[in-house]
């Protein structure tokens, strides 16, 4: 279309102008290191995340014992006591939605360099979908700060959160960095480069 959006303020420019007019932020037309970003901080959100999982998100001590539980492991043990609807919630919002978006991110980087059987439209909506729900990736740190912050009744019970809920803001931190990194006009120049060849045929 001859044009170029700004990145700051999303005002489009003709094609060849150096510096918005509006927010003076410089033209890019392609960050074409893009992908490296991508798979940079794509990496360390998956090894924040494996301790995320293994070391204890709750540290619950009572007067007699203290009990650590990971996410999986509280999730479990509230099923048990009988709220199955909780513990879904947690372990959607907690593993399948952050395995979820490791799989779309990494999906959308190798598609853009090989040619796999998604569409365009596919792969746009696949990459506002995984925009939109990072928003909502820290229920776990909300639900323990709550907890923290309620259950402090001094030698009878309090609750402290546990290593994994560090690391767990961090995979969520580092993966939602590592959509907005991802440059969604990749996903297209495939398509202009095609009809350019099939013109030139």
């Amino acid at each position: 279309m001859g044009i170029v959006a700004c990145t700051r303020c999303t005002k489009a420019w003709p094609l060849g102008t150096q510096v918005c007019g509006r927010c003076g932020h410089k033209m890019v037309s392609r960050d074409f290191q893009s992908l490296q970003k991508v798979w940079a901080l794509w990496l360390v959100g998956l090894m924040c995340y494996i301790p995320a999982n293994t070391y204890p998100m709750l540290k619950t001590k009572t007067l007699f014992q203290v009990d650590e539980s990971t996410i999986i492991g509280g999730a479990v043990e509230l099923a048990q006591h009988g709220a199955y609807g909780v513990s879904f919630i947690i372990l959607v919002a907690s593993v399948v939605i952050p395995l979820a978006k490791f799989w779309a991110i990494a999906y959308l980087a190798i598609s853009v360099k090989t040619r796999l059987p998604a569409g365009n439209h596919s792969r746009q909506l696949m990459y506002e979908i995984v925009e939109y729900i990072g928003r909502w990736s820290m229920i776990d740190i909300f639900v323990v700060a709550i907890l923290s912050s309620l259950v402090q009744l001094k030698t009878l019970a309090t609750i402290n959160p546990g290593p994994a809920s560090m690391f767990f803001a961090l995979s969520v931190i580092f993966t939602m960095l590592s959509a907005q990194a991802f440059d969604s006009r990749l996903i297209w120049d495939q398509e202009a480069k095609d009809r350019g060849s099939r013109q030139d045929v």
